[in-house]
């Protein structure tokens, strides 16, 4: 019911929980207000990302993989369809294969003097820490892949990812006898064909076994080729938010968990389309992000869908289709995929790694079609 003067919406309301309910059921009825409504909006906007079809990008900042999300959450949501475009951290990816190797990660005290974990080799995020040997051993696995003739060329971050992915899936073969068991997001994104964007590679720990490769490439020990095609990559990303709004689903929706590097390179494919290329595109349609930011510090990780859409971002409809949840992603997360996975629901696979050479085809000739007028952008003044 919506008061006559259509100053109030529906009425604030609950009933008593039995613990007998289905998720979706929890937070239709308990989640009635304050963040909690934003908690009960997100996954209603979620909802209609799925019910509609949308091609789905997920973007997640920080180190989440050690706090193991990425097998409670990410994983089900690549394995059942949910997500078509994965956009994270190297902390996350790098972190992500502790695990599949044999390496153990542990709760532990985050107000205990930080001195004595340095004195004993502990390494510690915020409340989970695991033994220093687990980063070198870690990086004598991704030291090896990389001086592999594989990566002995240019290639962009999906490509080295699902290089990756696939590499690791065959450690994950012998140790567990079937590679899709395994909860590496890297050996599932590459078994599902889901592209691994990461915006910035040299902020991360896989990169720095790079740098140490080609500096001893260049004191003169083994050849070393391997680099990241940078403005390939962009392009690509743009190449398939076009594909996916041209040719594909027609809807695009991203689901942003944290905020950073992740966030920001998720939503740049529009403005790359648009302001740099002139092609025509409107943007995300869906958009729920999940991050504990203030919203008026002018950070990127704050920034709604709303002051998106005035860099061209986000649709005009997304705006209105969109919700910030205040909140940490870890408390509110697991309970959206519960919800999804619980209720049936389920989604296109895209496969978008095996689209991208369509997807680059298809804006190729629509950039074409603007030559003459971004030859003029690059006269000055």
């Amino acid at each position: 019911m919506v008061s006559k003067n259509g100053l109030m919406g529906s009425k604030v309301a609950t009933a008593p929980i039995t613990g007998k309910e289905k998720t979706k059921e929890l937070i239709e009825n308990a989640f009635p207000a304050f963040v909690g409504r934003q908690v009960r909006n997100g996954y209603r906007v979620i909802e209609r990302m799925v019910e509609e079809d949308c091609a789905v990008v997920m973007a997640m900042s920080g180190a989440m993989t050690p706090a193991d999300l990425g097998t409670s959450c990410v994983i089900p949501l690549i394995k059942s369809g949910f997500v078509d475009v994965f956009v994270t951290t190297g902390a996350n990816l790098y972190h992500d294969v502790h695990r599949l190797i044999g390496k153990e990660l542990f709760s532990v005290d985050p107000v205990y003097d930080d001195r004595e974990y340095r004195g004993q080799g502990v390494i510690r995020i915020y409340d989970v820490g695991f033994d220093e040997s687990v980063l070198f051993d870690t990086d004598k696995l991704f030291s090896h892949l990389l001086s592999q003739p594989p990566y002995q060329e240019s290639m962009t971050t999906p490509e080295f990812h699902y290089l990756l992915g696939l590499d690791l899936a065959r450690i994950a073969e012998q140790k567990l006898g079937d590679a899709s068991k395994s909860n590496s997001i890297l050996v599932q994104a590459a078994l599902n064909k889901v592209p691994v964007f990461c915006g910035a590679p040299q902020d991360g720990s896989i990169f720095l076994n790079a740098v140490k490769l080609a500096r001893m490439a260049a004191l003169g020990e083994k050849e070393f080729r391997f680099s990241l095609d940078l403005a390939r990559d962009v392009y690509e990303f743009s190449a398939l938010h076009y594909y996916a709004k041209n040719h594909a689903t027609k809807k695009l929706a991203v689901i942003i968990v944290g905020g950073g590097v992740p966030k920001n390179y998720s939503l740049q494919p529009e403005p790359m389309l648009s302001q740099i290329l002139f092609v025509e595109t409107d943007g995300y349609d869906y958009d729920v992000q999940i991050c504990d930011a203030n919203v008026d510090n002018g950070a990127l990780s704050s920034c709604t869908a709303g002051e998106g859409h005035t860099w061209g971002k986000t649709s005009a409809e997304c705006v209105v289709n969109s919700q910030y949840v205040h909140a940490d992603a870890t408390a509110v997360l697991p309970f959206y995929v519960h919800g999804l996975l619980q209720s049936g629901l389920r989604k296109t696979p895209r496969r978008f790694m095996e689209k991208k050479a369509e997807a680059v085809s298809l804006l190729d000739a629509a950039v074409k079609k603007k030559l003459p007028a971004l030859k003029k952008t690059v006269e000055f003044p």
